[in-house]
């Protein structure tokens, strides 16, 4: 949007140049590239109030940032000081957390610069979900098994979610939240068949969104398993069901070798989620029998997680959101806090601050307590949506 407002700006500003010179002067009296540069040109007085406005913006920016920058070196101070805790099995306590709301800036928007900026802006287009299946079969030799309807699919995931021990309100209030509760299993993040010309906003696909990074972690982490229980399906099949399944289970093999090339990390996952070979491996998330156990193990981990660090409670589905969304140590610390203290912590403690600062949901809703109950909010109305609904009747 802001690239089309920027371009905007440059034809109004063209428009009340031409029309303050005669047409055939302008036109006719120089070449064509002339004409157009004299165009696009910006007057002294608009330079001139460009550079006041970018002098007032970077004075009102820099008072901002000598209240911006200390607090946020004491989010990340207090952080350390958790995490240092929670080694040494002590008790987390109110004082471990910044209790004051960060300063938000409300200063002079930076100007836009008036005259043409010629530079070349090379922008990566992200991959989409065609680009996913090209991958797999590009280099693993593949293509994921469709489900012959959306509803398929669901049975699929809810049978082994269910299975694996999470709840059917786990499973349809996450479902709910993170596709807006319309969501089909190939559903990419930001493209929308209701929105023409929308465009991907991030890699992640799915009922659970997951995004390159995290099929390529579960896969490193969890495949042992998600072999294991593909092999078992194996062995109950006969004829050309049984090929078809062999072949699939020597190719996620073959994926498994490949995110355990490098050290068990998410930075190094995600090198390996940026590659054409990393797409293959995302496009399982497509397949009827390997993507509903990814979708599963990504909320399993986190569930498992919470167990391992001593949390025994159930999980509410906002709570699994949480963990979902910001990671699993992340998340938990916020799980763990009784409700008072809740009520009392800045969400900005869980965020870095680019994060928090471009996350408006996040500031909004400045609590734990508040983050907690809109994602609740949005769950509820989500989960009386079609595609929620048709999930909650698979089950």
């Amino acid at each position: 949007m802001r690239p089309q407002l920027i371009r905007l700006c440059f034809g109004l500003a063209a428009l009340a140049l031409a029309a303050g010179a005669p047409p055939a002067l302008a036109m006719d009296a120089l070449p064509a590239s002339t004409a157009d540069a004299m165009a696009q040109a910006a007057s002294p007085q608009a330079i001139a109030e460009y550079r006041r406005k970018l002098k007032e913006y970077q004075a009102a920016r820099a008072t901002f940032e000598q209240e911006a920058e200390p607090y946020w070196t004491s989010i990340a101070e207090k952080r350390r000081g958790r995490n240092a805790k929670r080694r040494e099995r002590q008790a987390i306590t109110l004082e471990d957390y910044v209790l004051t709301q960060p300063p938000l800036y409300d200063g002079p928007k930076r100007p836009v610069n008036p005259e043409p900026d010629d530079t070349p802006r090379e922008r990566k287009p992200l991959p989409v979900v065609a680009d996913f299946l090209q991958a797999a079969v590009t280099h693993f030799q593949f293509t994921p098994q469709r489900p012959a309807s959306e509803v398929e699919f669901k049975r699929a995931y809810g049978r082994v979610a269910l299975a694996s021990g999470l709840t059917r309100e786990q499973i349809v209030r996450v479902y709910s939240f993170e596709t807006g509760g319309t969501g089909n299993h190939d559903m990419q993040s930001g493209l929308s068949a209701s929105r023409p010309g929308s465009r991907a906003i991030s890699t992640a696909v799915g009922y659970n969104q997951l995004l390159t990074t995290n099929s390529v972690s579960l896969l490193a982490e969890q495949g042992q398993d998600i072999v294991k229980a593909l092999a078992e399906k194996a062995a109950g099949l006969s004829g050309p069901a049984r090929k078809a399944m062999d072949h699939k289970l020597a190719v996620l093999k073959r994926m498994v070798a490949f995110t355990r090339s490098v050290p068990v990390q998410w930075s190094e996952h995600e090198k390996l989620a940026n590659t054409p070979q990393g797409w293959g491996v995302h496009a399982m998330v497509l397949d009827i029998d390997v993507g509903p156990l990814l979708q599963t193990h990504k909320l399993l981990t986190s569930v498992l997680f919470a167990r391992a660090k001593g949390y025994t409670k159930p999980l509410s589905a906002a709570e699994l959101e949480m963990m979902n969304l910001t990671g699993d140590s992340t998340g938990l610390d916020m799980v763990t806090m009784p409700q008072a203290t809740r009520e009392q912590v800045p969400t900005s403690n869980f965020f870095q601050r680019g994060g928090y600062e471009r996350n408006p949901v996040a500031i909004r809703h400045n609590t734990v307590a508040k983050l907690l109950a809109i994602t609740d909010e949005r769950m509820d109305v989500n989960s009386t949506k079609p595609g929620a609904k048709e999930l909650a009747a698979a089950l």
